[in-house]
């Protein structure tokens, strides 16, 4: 058996002394050096994968950006590089899952599909089960192309793989073939990591001619005609049974697969594999025995591996039998792409959570990551992160930095419909220029309807709609009174934050129910008898247009 401290997942360029070879500000810089130190041919293979098993949600994308930046680096340096996704879609469907995504990426609950399609298939391999919504080829076929789609939508070039094509055009055949040749080493070796490993084992899943299902009972190996014979028996999934269907058959190396343990080498070895990213799920029972397998089963060195902390959504574990999820095409309605790239940037090793909430605090990160990368940072240590790690996380470098709205001001001018009065709030604040050309006012107001879709989605302190018209309202004398007088401190410059603290003191000055003045305002700008906090939006809002508010003049 192997050494796996040699192959640790945790080690990054680490030299013999198991120091650091060269300190890298960018994590995806020290992943490529481990990868040249190995040199490599080109094309350099970096993989991911993903069994398509339920709705295909924005912790598949882990593998691919992460695999992403290493393969970008890998070509800034010269090298040519492809980016591999293996769809493990030979894998039996254990269990229906409970949401799914349609082709455009949004979440459905199984009774908006053919759910039928998926539960009368329990057993059968993806690529075998018809797509529930009735257009893919397949129900892997359907996840696949979600995949696809995914990363096109974040800038990234993936080339999917099918393992059933690899099994079907024979790709994969020289390995089950070589497996099977030294089936008793293969028990030795899978036996440290997996129970149940006695000496009828056969490291082979057939698919049953009869039902379709997989069976794991192979009871004859012939090298020669490149075939098994098999029983297809029942298949355990935790305290559930998939009833097999006992027909006695016979399978080529093509009509089955190779167990998981063995599969995942064998794609290093079929693919040529040089890097692959995982989940840290697999970092102390896959990996090791991946390695194990590598070397002591298929005589082939291991990829460069890392391993990924997981992060969370809202503080909770992704998941999609409890409905903890978010896909990329709902984040995309909130961030602009480079703020998710950014997200994946960061240190791998690091557990974080995407708090849907707080998205404003991720999109001021990534502005402040932004601006340090053009100098407007004093922080050293956020300058040189950035200077590593932006050329890859933008789809191009500008010669000027971008003009962001801070994602809590585009999200006030989200209550506005009016677009020149987006414009002119805009301007005042002093975010758009004012001799800004029109390219570049469109897309800074392109984080506008992002920042408006979160306030919605959030139903948070922003999603309210202001009233371009001034609403059919009629207040008791001392209320207009108040307001007016407030609308002398808004005309006199004041800030937002004493423009809050004016409300309180005006509502004592004329002796009325705070809680009456505030409704008064969000009636007059808001039509509604509640809203964000009033003086603070007040004061995001032109000074002129407010003291006309207030006043009932417009």
């Amino acid at each position: 058996m192997s050494d796996d401290s040699d192959h640790s997942p945790h080690t990054l360029a680490a030299d013999d002394e198991g120091e650091s070879t060269a300190h890298r500000d960018f994590w995806a810089e020290t992943i490529a050096d481990e990868i040249e130190a190995r040199d490599p041919d080109d094309p350099v293979v970096v993989k991911g994968g993903v069994s398509p098993s339920g709705v295909a949600h924005l912790g598949n994308v882990n593998e691919i950006m992460r695999g992403y930046f290493v393969a970008e680096v890998l070509r800034n340096r010269g090298h040519e590089a492809r980016q591999v996704f293996t769809s493990d879609d030979k894998d039996p469907l254990r269990k229906l899952p409970r949401k799914l995504a349609d082709a455009d990426g949004n979440i459905v609950g199984l009774g908006e599909v053919d759910a039928g399609a998926l539960g009368r298939n329990l057993g059968k391999p993806y690529t075998a089960i018809p797509d529930p919504f009735g257009e893919a080829d397949s129900y892997a076929a359907h996840f696949a192309a979600l995949l696809e789609a995914d990363a096109d939508r974040l800038g990234v070039d993936i080339e999917m793989r099918s393992n059933t094509e690899l099994y079907a055009d024979s790709t994969f055949e020289p390995v089950v073939s070589h497996v099977l040749a030294n089936a008793d080493t293969a028990r030795e070796v899978l036996s440290d990591y997996q129970a149940k490993v006695d000496a009828e084992y056969v490291p082979f899943n057939p698919v049953c001619e009869e039902c379709g299902k997989l069976t794991e009972t192979v009871t004859d190996i012939d090298l020669d005609s490149a075939t098994v014979d098999y029983v297809c028996t029942d298949m355990e999934v935790g305290d559930n049974t998939i009833d097999g269907c006992g027909h006695e058959g016979t399978a080529t190396f093509r009509e089955g697969k190779l167990p998981w343990r063995f599969e995942w080498p064998g794609q290093w070895q079929v693919l040529g594999v040089d890097f692959e990213p995982f989940g840290k799920d697999h970092a102390e029972g896959s990996w090791p025995s991946g390695v194990d397998i590598a070397e002591n089963v298929l005589d082939i060195e291991p990829p460069v591996p890392m391993v990924y902390e997981w992060f969370t959504l809202n503080g909770e574990a992704l998941s999609s039998s409890a409905g903890n999820i978010v896909t990329v095409t709902e984040l995309l309605d909130l961030l602009e792409p480079e703020v998710v790239r950014y997200f994946f940037a960061l240190d791998p090793k690091k557990a974080r959570d995407l708090d849907l909430s707080r998205l404003d605090q991720l999109v001021d990160d990534y502005d402040r990551f932004e601006g340090a990368y053009y100098g407007e940072v004093g922080d050293e240590s956020v300058t040189e992160f950035a200077e590593a790690a932006y050329p890859y996380v933008v789809e191009a470098v500008a010669d000027q930095p971008p003009i962001r709205l801070p994602y809590t001001f585009a999200a006030v001018l989200g209550m506005v419909d009016d677009r020149d009065l987006r414009i002119k709030l805009a301007t005042d604040e002093g975010h758009i220029p004012a001799d800004a050309d029109a390219s570049t006012i469109e897309a800074a107001l392109a984080r506008v309807e992002k920042a408006r879709n979160w306030a919605e989605r959030m139903d948070n302190a922003y999603n309210y709609r202001l009233q371009t018209d001034l609403p059919a309202v009629d207040f008791d004398e001392d209320v207009a009174a108040a307001l007016d007088s407030l609308a002398e401190v808004v005309a006199a410059g004041h800030s937002g934050e004493e423009i809050q603290s004016a409300i309180y003191d005006t509502a004592r000055e004329y002796d009325i129910e705070i809680g009456d003045l505030f409704e008064a305002g969000y009636r007059l700008f808001f039509d509604e008898t509640q809203g964000p906090r009033l003086g603070e939006f007040l004061g995001e809002l032109e000074t002129e247009f407010v003291v006309g508010r207030l006043r009932r003049e417009r």
